[in-house]
């Protein structure tokens, strides 16, 4: 084996889409190449040990925020052991600001930007020589009908217990500072007919769950209403085995011929995640991101009661210029909408995105390790943002598992950020803890808050006991018709 392309995922259910676009496109060096995933927590050691036993002479690494530290210490102990074996660095998380980054230092080389054409272009010279004279090379960006598609390279291990990830585009024609993405100059569509070929040869090979990477899936909506079509199509024919779309929306661009198509899916079938980030004007022109607010609210208003889509529904707290009522109104506003899930994200500062250049004016201080989360800015200090990071993960346990969809309309009353915040700050004071907590000791607290905000016991058990969280030794109920393809998240939302 001379060849290895090789990434630390956030968890085995992922695979990495990136890997098997480099492996399709290595062309005469193909059968010289070999993927090896890993998850990240692995011990370094025996990650090390494995890449070794294929005697690799080239081992290229997919860096991204979440493994950027454990490939650092895979990278510096393989050239400590096995110093011929020549690294080479691609992803996000290495294409910008290469200099301050030590995983770079230790590697032979580094490719920035797009990887498919330039990444075998450099084993080829590894290999065949002249040997390359620069470390860091930019990656070119081919037309996209000179890419290989990767599909194919999915395993039956992949589409029988992983994630199956593909695009029908790259790139973001918007320019929000926060994401990186805004680098983009416009998105970028793959043939359409090409594309649905591949997805209908993934589907006849047993895919039945599509994770769209797209930023922006409803930006052409004669794509969508082909690509939205395609999975109707698949549904019709097979109603007892249906498939399950996720895709990244656009809140504020929904015309009527997206909005018919949207109608027709079944419960269980459809997923959106939806960007809104912010609702406050003045920030959203500080970040230069264009949004229709009250347009974008009346689109997530008329998927949740006009379609069965579910959705996943994103807020960024730490924003510059966003002080903490800003951020609770739009929260507030947000809950009103009643998505099913309500992302309460902490800002990142994601390397080479533009919102560094408000860090003197707005007082942003990131924290200097992955995933370099905002720790304060000038208008929330440093221990209410440690308070908001406790909030987005209560948040996911109590709100987005929909384990306690009975409950959690009474936890947030009237004033829903201000309830659930008092509540995260209580049960932190109980627990010392945002992890590991057992469903059944979270089921007890909640009945326990509810009880010292005074509601009586037998009622507040009554309550949470509805409730899946309160019957944990339980599988969750199932209300037809639901999809088994759905994820078992949402399954608890469609069942409440």
């Amino acid at each position: 084996m001379t060849i290895l392309l090789a990434t630390l995922n956030a968890r085995y259910t992922h695979a990495s889409l990136g890997l098997r676009y480099l492996y399709a496109n290595m062309g005469e060096l193909q059968p010289r190449t070999r993927i090896m995933e890993f998850v990240i927590g692995a011990k370094t050691a025996d990650v090390v040990e494995r890449l070794l036993e294929a005697q690799p002479q080239i081992v290229g690494f997919g860096v991204y925020i979440w493994n950027v530290e454990e490939t650092a210490r895979v990278v510096a102990m393989l050239k400590r052991v096995a110093p011929q074996v020549r690294i080479v660095l691609g992803g996000p998380e290495v294409s910008h600001e290469p200099e301050q980054q030590d995983i770079v230092r230790l590697a032979d080389y580094l490719i920035t930007g797009w990887g498919d054409v330039s990444f075998p272009q450099l084993c080829r010279q590894i290999i065949n020589g002249p040997q390359p004279l620069m470390k860091i090379h930019a990656g070119v960006q081919p037309k996209l009908d000179e890419i290989a598609l990767p599909y194919a390279y999915y395993s039956e291990q992949d589409i029988a217990h992983r994630t199956v990830y593909v695009e029908a585009s790259r790139g973001c024609p918007f320019k929000c500072e926060f994401c990186l993405s805004s680098l983009d100059k416009t998105a970028w569509p793959f043939d359409l007919d090409r594309f649905l070929r591949e997805m209908d040869s993934l589907h006849a090979r047993g895919v039945r769950l599509f994770k769209f990477v797209d930023r922006t899936f409803n930006l052409n909506v004669r794509a969508s209403l082909r690509i939205l079509q395609f999975f109707l199509d698949k549904l019709a024919a097979a109603p007892d085995d249906p498939v399950f779309a996720h895709f990244e929306l656009v809140p504020d661009h929904l015309p009527d011929a997206l909005k018919e198509a949207i109608r027709q899916f079944p419960p269980g079938t459809l997923q959106f995640e939806i960007g809104i980030q912010s609702f406050n004007p003045e920030v959203q022109a500080l970040i230069s991101r264009r949004q229709d607010n009250d347009k974008s609210a009346q689109n997530i208003e008329w998927l949740r009661t006009q379609s069965h889509a579910h959705l996943h529904v994103d807020l960024i707290a730490g924003l510059p210029g966003e002080d903490i009522d800003s951020f609770g109104r739009g929260f507030d506003r947000l809950v009103a909408l009643a998505p099913h899930e309500i992302q309460f994200g902490i800002l990142k500062r994601l390397r080479g995105t533009p919102i560094i250049r408000h860090t003197q004016a707005f007082g942003l201080v990131f924290d200097p390790h992955p995933p370099y989360s905002i720790l304060a800015t000038d208008r929330i200090d440093f221990p209410t943002m440690q308070r908001l990071q406790r909030f987005a993960r209560y948040w996911d346990l109590v709100a987005n598992s929909g384990r306690f969809a009975h409950t959690l309309p009474v936890l947030l009353g009237d004033a829903p950020f201000a309830g659930f915040l008092a509540l995260s700050d209580w049960l932190y004071r109980r627990t010392d803890a945002t992890h590991r907590i057992a469903l059944d000791r979270l089921a007890l607290l909640v009945e326990q808050w509810l009880v010292e905000r005074g509601m009586g016991a037998q009622q507040a058990a009554a309550l949470v006991g509805s409730d899946y969280a309160g019957q944990a030794s339980r599988p969750p109920r199932r209300e037809k018709p639901q999809s088994d393809a759905a994820p078992k998240r949402q399954a608890r939302h469609m069942t409440a």
